[in-house]
């Protein structure tokens, strides 16, 4: 199984999301952008790493990051390797006692901890194939100018557009207006609708 190796491009949330936030992840030499939904919690404790804010007391992920440290155990990096039915799967990978082990958990916990202990996120090729979202048009067309001396001509009258363009049309308004979250849902939805 092939990996791609993603960074933490950010946090989003709105207001109608429920308590719901998107962690969103980018592809470290590609275009392609890979939200995934995860909760309040979650989200808190990556951004709280993320910014170098210590709370008064240890947090769940600063918890299994030091008793990882004090039995010598070293977590080597984390894998979101799933996608099954709109769910993401993860594992975190680790060294002890000269052996290799990996543990099965939500990639919202494997992000939490991977910051903490400076860890490289990688992501399963199938899963940023199906889920991952492109940051840039490749199929923008150039514009051409008319020559001067020629008349304008009307434009035709548009097609009405299916069901499955006009929900890729909000898509790629969602990715340009970085809503993510949205983003991730009418990509869910254009690959309910293209399996049937």
């Amino acid at each position: 199984m092939d990996f791609v190796q993603v960074d933490i491009i950010g946090l989003s949330t709105s207001p109608s999301s429920g308590g719901a936030y998107a962690l969103v992840l980018g592809e470290v030499d590609g275009n392609r952008r890979l939200p995934i939904i995860i909760g309040a919690f979650e989200a808190q404790a990556i951004a709280l790493e993320l910014e170098k804010i210590q709370p008064p007391r240890p947090m769940t992920h600063d918890l299994i990051r030091d008793l990882l440290e004090n039995v010598a155990a070293e977590v080597t990096d984390i894998l979101i390797d799933e996608l099954k039915e709109g769910t993401f799967f993860a594992k975190i990978r680790y060294t002890f006692a000269g052996a290799d082990g990996q543990l099965d958990c939500r990639p919202s916990d494997a992000v939490a901890l991977a910051v903490r202990v400076g860890a490289s996120i990688f992501v399963a090729s199938e899963v940023i194939d199906e889920a991952g979202i492109p940051t840039e048009d490749d199929n923008a067309l150039a514009s051409v100018e008319a020559p001067a001396e020629e008349e304008a001509k009307p434009a035709p009258p548009e097609e009405p557009k299916s069901q499955l363009e006009e929900l890729e049309d909000k898509l790629e308004k969602a990715i340009a207006d970085e809503d993510y979250e949205v983003a991730a849902q009418l990509r869910d939805e254009l690959s309910r609708l293209k399996g049937e």
